[in-house]
């Protein structure tokens, strides 16, 4: 097929303009992260990946290391594939706890229910197992850029993303709770949290 026209984004229709870099994900990536004081170490780490595109396809992961899981880490995946190329790339950059290949994956299930006006609530079920995580009570969502990772060598991807901040979140396994809870924070002064959901999530390589 032959465009008849080129699209730019100084004309109609009015696309923004294209980011420079190669697409590496695109989902969401909500997170809970609880402790038993503001800014003590962690007593749960939950991180939940919903991926529309990726080299390795869609899918869903888990993370989470938490007093639950025996302070060990766990992967639950409906994509194993995928989850091993995450650990490679943006899940084990942002934790390079995450990132050992030597973690088992264990196959779930993964259904989403609520929203955001009330309780948005994810749950995880494998053949043995059952993870619920909800956040609630929700700060304003804010849309969040980073247009230039060659700047940040620790953070060598670029990212945009809109954030939820939960002023409440909690998360059980096999029906128990965990222990700690979230805390409220400031990120560049604005309203935050250790929970949130990230919506609309994109990273990308760096162009050339």
């Amino acid at each position: 097929m032959t465009a008849n026209y080129d699209m730019t984004s100084e004309s109609g229709p009015a696309f923004p303009p294209i980011t420079p870099g190669k697409i590496l994900l695109n989902g969401e990536n909500p997170f809970i992260r609880l402790s038993h004081g503001n800014g003590e170490p962690l007593s749960t780490d939950a991180s939940l990946w919903t991926i529309n595109y990726s080299p390795e396809g869609a899918g869903h992961a888990l993370f989470i290391k938490s007093e639950l899981t025996d302070n060990n880490w766990r992967i639950y995946s409906d994509n194993l594939a995928m989850v091993r190329w995450l650990q490679t790339t943006v899940q084990g950059m942002l934790n390079p706890e995450t990132s050992s290949d030597d973690i088992d994956v264990i196959h779930a299930e993964f259904s989403q229910e609520g929203d955001t006006q009330s309780q948005w609530i994810q749950k995880v079920k494998s053949a043995t197992d059952e993870v619920v995580l909800t956040w609630s009570n929700f700060i304003d969502p804010m849309l969040m850029v980073h247009d230039q990772p060659s700047q940040l060598p620790e953070r060598k991807y670029g990212v945009s993303v809109v954030m939820l901040p939960a002023r409440e979140a909690w998360l059980t396994l096999n029906g128990e709770h965990a222990a700690g809870q979230i805390w409220p924070c400031k990120y560049d002064d604005q309203p935050f949290s250790t929970a949130s959901l990230a919506f609309s999530e994109s990273w990308r390589e760096a162009a050339e």
